[in-house]
Formats: structure tokens, sequence, C-alpha cells
């Protein structure tokens, strides 16, 4: 832990973030970490709570995630969610077992006792369930506090020890009254103080980055996106002209992008040089049609960029990165939720990077954190709010083999999207949109005469924490506006696709 507050034990759930994210939200500092890392990070002394988190196992089948011995010698209060409850209760003695019909989705729960964990929830509420196991005995000590209709222990405490479980998720927006139970569970159990901010952040960032860092030079990859540029901003206000920022234009960029970071960044006061680089990078990923090797193709090149012009700058001791904390996660380094994909500064960075080592300054930082702390720091709205953009840029909004001629296709269409979205009013409303070329071609009519070109997908989403999305609703007209211009004037589309899938079981980008 670097700061006190909640542990969260990842047993595999895809909430697991979003359960960080919403004890922050109440101001409480809080970090993932697997069940193999709680007796060190308990060591820290700087634990005061620990969460539980869901999973996709049961506790009775083999090789299921154990709760570690150090969890319960701690005396630490513990919140069980899901997973996290039916473990808690197998090893204290109770017994889980399957039920005789699984519950999903939206569920009502009924409150049968009071507890400080459910002071000010109403007596009856809905929440999200998703198991086919529950809590059919609960150990000795433990009382139940509410059930739903098939579960007989939704929620249970043993008040004695702080020893608490539920069955459903409350970090999720489903679950009315969930963050009043995890600021419950925060404050009336544990009594953690609330003093994670984005000012107490910046002062301890900037300790930990020269403490770092030292007399050291620092390089920093610029893309213009969110991300690097909070990340510069911080590391320019820790180390000053210590910093140079390398702008790499890898020509997979969104159209007229590389002209405006240029601009916009050479206003900022930083050392910034620009690198062109597209041609190594086109070359690269020639014939490549495999999104999990174009991440690391592109990480690799970033990499032997960064040397190439860390060579021409002299002596340079730090690449700085700006990472966040869902690319560490979902790269399958946050606990033991399974890999969804390798982030080119996660997993698609080389063993061997060149460099004295990294810094990342924004490595456990949400994406709406990083946003708020861009603006702590005064950066102008229009950067602290651009449009998400992955690292590889579109060579993974491209479906298979990336060619410039795709590239320029999917720029172009992109493009009549973010003015459409402008226009509308819409482009601070959506959370996350964009334009993706699929690798079918079909058939349709342009002119008088048949076409067999590209159909391309619009991408638009609805999200807190980018850990979950809902796709987000167009209005059919506008859509069908952006859809008439796009097969109008891109040359090599003739058909428009929405795609319309949450996030899970979809991640945001396409690949």
């Amino acid at each position: 832990m670097r700061h006190r507050g909640i542990l969260v034990i990842d047993y595999g759930s895809q909430y697991n973030e979003l359960v960080a994210r919403r004890v922050r939200q109440a101001g409480v500092y809080s970090e993932i970490c697997s069940y193999q890392q709680a007796e060190r990070e308990l060591a820290s002394g700087l634990v005061e709570g620990i969460i539980l988190t869901g999973g996709p196992l049961s506790v009775y089948q083999e090789g299921a995630f154990p709760l570690p011995d150090c969890i319960l010698a701690s005396g630490l209060p513990v919140l069980g969610i899901c997973y996290g409850f039916q473990l808690l209760s197998h090893y204290l003695g109770g017994k889980v077992g399957p039920l005789a019909s699984a519950e999903y989705g939206n569920t009502a729960v009924k409150v049968t006792a009071s507890s400080p964990l459910l002071s000010g929830v109403p007596s009856s509420f809905n929440v999200f369930m998703s198991h086919r196991d529950c809590v059919i005995e609960l150990p000795r000590g433990f009382e139940t506090l509410a059930v739903t209709a098939g579960t007989p222990n939704a929620i249970a405490a043993d008040e004695g020890r702080h020893l608490y479980g539920v069955q459903f998720h409350p970090e999720v927006n489903d679950t009315e009254n969930g963050q009043k139970i995890i600021e419950n569970f925060l404050f009336e159990i544990v009594r953690a103080p609330r003093d994670w901010s984005m000012s107490s952040f910046i002062d301890q960032a900037v300790e930990s980055i020269r403490r770092e860092v030292g007399d050291g030079q620092v390089l920093l990859g610029l893309s213009g996106g969110v991300d690097s540029s909070v990340c510069a901003a911080l590391l320019s206000r820790a180390i000053g002209k210590r910093l140079t920022c390398v702008f790499v234009d890898h020509g997979l960029l969104r159209k007229d992008e590389a002209s405006e970071v240029v601009k916009t960044f050479s206003k900022l006061e930083l050392n910034l040089r620009y690198v062109d680089a597209s041609e190594a990078f086109f070359s690269a990923l020639k014939g490549v049609e495999d999104p999990e090797r174009k991440r690391k193709i592109v990480g690799k090149l970033f990499i032997d960029t960064f040397n190439a012009e860390a060579a021409k700058l002299g002596k340079v001791d730090y690449l700085a990165q700006g990472t966040i904390y869902p690319d560490v996660v979902e790269s399958g380094m946050g606990g033991n939720s399974a890999r969804i994909k390798s982030h080119h500064n996660v997993g698609g960075l080389p063993a061997d990077i060149g460099f004295k080592g990294l810094v990342e300054p924004l490595r456990y930082l949400f994406k709406d954190e990083t946003r708020e702390l861009g603006l702590a720091l005064g950066l102008p709205a229009d950067i602290v709010f651009r449009q998400p953009f992955p690292g590889p840029g579109l060579s993974i909004r491209v479906i298979g083999e990336v060619t410039r001629e795709k590239v320029h296709i999917v720029q172009e269409a992109d493009a009549i999207l973010r003015q459409e979205a402008a226009r509308a009013g819409l482009d601070r409303e959506i959370s996350q949109y964009y334009v993706a070329l699929t690798d079918m071609r079909t058939v349709g009519v342009k002119g008088d005469g048949r076409s067999y070109d590209y159909a391309c997908v619009i991408r638009a989403v609805k999200t807190i924490d980018f850990m979950t999305a809902k796709p987000y609703r167009l209005p059919f007209e506008l859509l069908t506006r952006i859809a008439d211009r796009i097969v109008n004037e891109v040359d090599g589309i003739n058909r428009v696709l929405f795609d319309c899938t949450s996030k899970p079981p979809a991640t945001i980008e396409l690949q």
C-alpha cells in the first residue's frame, strides 16, 4: 500500500477495479492486490480495512482461490462481496452450495435486521446479482441481515468481529444504495479518514517523483492524449526542464492530430521534440492481423524510437509513461483477474527498455481521477477532456492488416463522427466515441454502379470509470446523418454499423 486505506483482494471479478474506484469516490484510498500479496500489503501497516471481491470460481471446487490466514488474523474489518462473502463463510465453518436456480441481474432484497452496514438503507431495494452459489448456512457468530426470494443470506454480519458479507454487487450502478453500503463499511465500521483527494495526491506524487528521479533526466512519450498530457504536467511541476517530451507521429493518429498536438504543447512551454516515425511503424505492422501482436509491435517501436531520441539528447536516465490503473489491471497485473488485453505501455514493453527505469506517476489513478488531476494542475479543459485514444492508435481500430489506405479511410470517417457529435453538443456527454474499420467488405450501390467496399463501425459509450460501460443511445436522426455523410464523403466505405454492446462482455475498443 502507498497510502492509508482499503485493501481490495482480487478474486477474479470483472468488477474488482470498480470496487476500488467506489472506495476512492468516497474519499478513501484503495488498492487492488492478489491474495498472494495480501500478507506483504498488510505488513505495510497502512491497511485499515479489507474488501474481498467476487470471482468466477466456486469455493468448494479444486483450484479455488483461498483466504489467506493473515486476513482474519489482522483483526481488521472485512467486507466480502459475492465469492468473497462465500469464501469468508466457508473458511469460518459455514456451508456454501449451489442454488436451485441461479440469480442474475436485478433482484429485490428485503432487510431483516439492523446493522451499521445498513444505516440509512431502506428496508427493501433492488440489487445486481450474479451468482449460482450462496451461503446456505452461516458460520457461528453471524446473523442474517437481508434475504431475497432465492437467497437465504443476501447480507450477513458478525458484528463482534467486524466481518460482513453481501451476496450482490454493491459497486455496480444497477444496485440501489450500493455506494451507501460501501460508505457505511468505510465510515461506520472501518472509521477510515476521508483523506484521498487530488490536491493531496499532487503533493505526494511530486515528492515521490523527485525522490525516484533525483537529479536525472526524464524522457516522456507524449501522445497528446489525456494520460500522457497530465503526466507531462505533473512531471514538469516536479522536475521542470529536466523533462523532455517526445511526440512520436506513428501515422496512426486521428485526422490532423499531429499538427494539433505540436501546436497545443508548444504553448505550454514544455521541451517538445517531434519525430515522424510513420514509415517504420507501417513497415513493422505490414501483414500483421492479430491485435496482441500489433500492441507489442507498437510498444517495442515506441521504446526503440525513444532510445534513438535519447541518444541524440545526450544523457537520459528515465523513461516516463502516462500509464493509468485500468491499463495495469486489464493487462493482468493487478491481481488474479484474467488478462483482458496487453496495453502497449504495460504488457507490450520489452524486458530491457534501455533506461535506468520507468517513471509512471499515474499508475494508480483511474481515468476520471486523471482528468481531475489535470484540472488541478491547471491544464486547459480541451486537453483534459480530449477523447480517450489508445496507445497503439488506429492500428487497433483497423481490424486486420494495417495499411496507409485503411488508416486514411478510418481517419476521415472518424472526423465526420467527431464533427457531428460536437455540432449536436454531445462531445462532452459521450464518454468515448470513435469509428473503427472492419475487415469485412459488403456489396453496395454508389452512383449508378455496384460497390464492394468496407463496413465501418461506430462505437459510443457512457461510463464513469471506463471499467464498465453502457452503449450511448445516439439519436437515430443524428446516427443516420453521420452514416449518410460517411458513405457519401469517404471513399472505401459503403456501410455503417453501430456497436451497442456493453462492457463487459465487450471492451470499449474493438481490439
